[in-house]
């Protein structure tokens, strides 16, 4: 686990750069609220909302990631009004909670502006009450946080706007699914709600001052999940992540947080450390963050260790609280989300196909790369969504060797794709009548393997020439792509369950 935290490829850096433009936004967040006599309450607020800016504002392109950032204030200052007035009215209070969170998931229908945006106001809420926010300090936060965000962007969009010289990424949205509560966002949305609410009850059970981090547990454990699986893997790693970073916070929290030159430089270390582990642990992002957490504490005075082991308990009772609601109100399986990525990344092994042929006979127009970027974007989401197949702990050994074996057949896909479109891309390869009928063959496959009514492998294997070894590089990736969707057929067409026979 260390290994893939620390020593995973970083192409190009740019998990290097996340992190360390990070650390220098945050920091001058806080040192310019130190510097305009801020009290150390605003400046932590200040520093929050600089890393929710810098951490969640994922538009595809700078002028959407500006536009964002620039929105944040205006959801999150009247949550935090909310949150301010409602202080000492523990029902209310709880109710406006629930809200806040079913309207914070649900935002995600709107796609990465949306997200960004529910997140924004959910952890407003959430740090109104880590501070104990009154109506009182409402100015002072609210000049602190519009001057981090400044402060952020000046980093981000000034001094270190690396994504200016990067290709715009492929914005993927996620399946919807259709109306009501048939949209996946709609059911996640009563979901976490209801989760929410057992952790609510359960927390104030724990505690009725940091009742909160129960809400909290739940309500990051639903974040960047859609199906029942994802959602349970994410909470075991958030309570592993929390109790590992708990064990760090004892050894490193406890004893040094009276240290104020010490406790900024372990913060700094775990703003650095969320950022360059986010994308490829979540469990050693939720150490850094609980570590983050236990010296804000230090600083704020109440740290002790009856409060690190209460953040376990509470952390405990948010997973569970988004366990149960997964598993028993209106749940989105995995095999509904994966196969829906699947069909998806195979109508764009389609349409690569297509457009390289087209560019092999000569259209100027065809571009094939752009389709082999979106495939590399939607085998991302793929992967996530067989994560929870093929975890270790995964008990289901059947799944999980046929979740392997689909994975494998269409990261073959995704390779003869890239070779056909880098083909494509040279002007002396011509096109042939063989190219067509292979790439006649491939949609045919395609549509096989996605289309209602699926015929069985046979038929796509009858498609498949009788001696695929050919010279001409296009049509060997295409032959290729041939072999790999007729092997899909198997896995795919079969019940989730049953033994892949010959491919296991």
């Amino acid at each position: 686990m260390l290994k893939r935290a620390f020593v995973a490829p970083d192409p190009g850096r740019i998990r290097l750069r996340f992190a360390s433009r990070a650390v220098l936004g945050i920091g001058l967040a806080v040192a310019l609220c130190g510097a305009a006599g801020h009290s150390l309450v605003a400046a932590i607020a200040g520093g929050l909302a600089a890393l929710l800016a810098l951490f969640t504002v994922t538009d595809a392109t700078v002028r959407g990631q500006a536009a964002t950032t620039a929105l944040l204030p205006v959801v999150g200052f009247p949550v935090l009004a909310l949150a301010a007035v409602l202080h000492d009215l523990p029902v209310a209070r709880g109710l406006a909670f629930l809200a806040v969170v079913g309207a914070g998931v649900y935002a995600r229908r709107w796609g990465p502006r949306g997200h960004s945006l529910g997140v924004f106001a959910f952890m407003s809420y959430f740090s109104a009450q880590f501070l104990h926010t009154v109506p009182g300090r409402l100015p002072e936060l609210y000049a602190a946080v519009l001057l981090s965000l400044a402060a952020s962007s000046v980093v981000r969009f000034g001094v270190w706007c690396y994504e200016r010289r990067l290709a715009a990424p492929v914005a993927v949205a996620p399946p919807t699914g259709g109306a009501g509560l048939g949209r996946i966002t709609t059911r996640q949305a009563v979901q976490a709600t209801s989760g929410a609410a057992f952790a609510l009850m359960a927390g104030q059970v724990l505690s009725d001052q940091r009742w909160y981090w129960a809400v909290g547990a739940t309500w990051w454990v639903f974040v960047a999940t859609t199906s029942r699986g994802e959602t349970i893997v994410r909470g075991f790693r958030r309570f592993l992540g929390t109790v590992l970073g708990i064990g760090l916070g004892f050894a490193v929290a406890v004893p040094l947080h009276h240290e104020p030159v010490v406790a900024a430089l372990v913060v700094a270390l775990s703003v650095f450390g969320i950022f360059y582990t986010a994308a490829v642990s979540y469990t050693w992002m939720m150490l850094a963050v609980t570590v983050m957490a236990s010296m804000l504490y230090g600083l704020l005075g109440v740290l002790d260790t009856d409060l690190l082991v209460l953040r376990v308990t509470e952390t405990t009772a948010g997973a569970a609280g988004a366990l149960l609601a997964v598993m028993f109100v209106l749940p989105v399986t995995t095999h509904a989300v994966t196969e829906a990525w699947v069909e998806r990344a195979l109508r764009c092994v389609h349409t690569c196909t297509a457009r390289a042929a087209a560019r092999l006979a000569g259209s100027a127009d065809a571009d094939p790369h752009r389709s082999v970027a979106e495939l590399e974007a939607i085998l991302g989401r793929v992967r996530l969504s067989l994560a929870p197949l093929v975890h270790p702990l995964n008990p289901l050994r059947a799944r999980k060797r046929r979740a392997r074996h689909v994975l494998a057949l269409l990261d073959d896909c995704a390779r003869e794709v890239r070779g056909l479109a880098f083909v494509a891309a040279d002007p002396e390869a011509s096109h042939d009548a063989r190219l067509a009928a292979a790439c006649w063959r491939v949609e045919s496959a395609v549509e096989a393997l996605t289309a209602p009514g699926r015929p069985a492998r046979t038929t796509v294997a009858a498609a498949l020439p009788a001696h695929p070894a050919v010279t001409e590089p296009a049509l060997a990736h295409l032959h290729g792509l041939e072999r790999a969707l007729a092997e899909l057929a198997a896995p795919l067409h079969s019940p989730p369950r049953a033994p892949l026979g010959a491919t296991a």
